[in-house]
């Protein structure tokens, strides 16, 4: 019975505490220096250009949320060039599973 309590209460840590982005990118002197998870073509194309005429450091996290995604990034990043990337940001490739949009 001991073994499932800690079992259950070290789950219960991981989905908490365990900092999990669908999308997490790098930024070095205004180039991608590592990238994980989904990627769609067209937003690193508009990322890239973004980069290469405002070079910046930090990192750019996508989180998938209830409510739809978020971004987040580092304080490095200038707002302007963070708003830039909001505003080039695809939300339909990143849906929710549950989420459905009717045409």
């Amino acid at each position: 019975m001991l073994y499932v309590i800690l079992a259950a209460a070290i789950l219960v840590f991981w989905l908490v505490a365990v900092d999990r982005p669908v999308l997490l990118i790098h930024f070095k002197s205004g180039q991608i220096s590592k990238q994980k998870g989904h990627f769609p073509a067209t937003f690193r194309h508009n990322v890239m250009d973004i980069a290469k005429r405002t070079p910046f450091d930090g990192e750019v996290k996508v989180y998938q949320q209830r409510s739809g995604t978020k971004l987040v990034f580092s304080k490095h990043i200038p707002k302007a060039t963070q708003q830039r990337i909001r505003n080039v940001f695809p939300h339909q490739s990143f849906l929710s599973k549950g989420k459905r949009h009717s045409h």
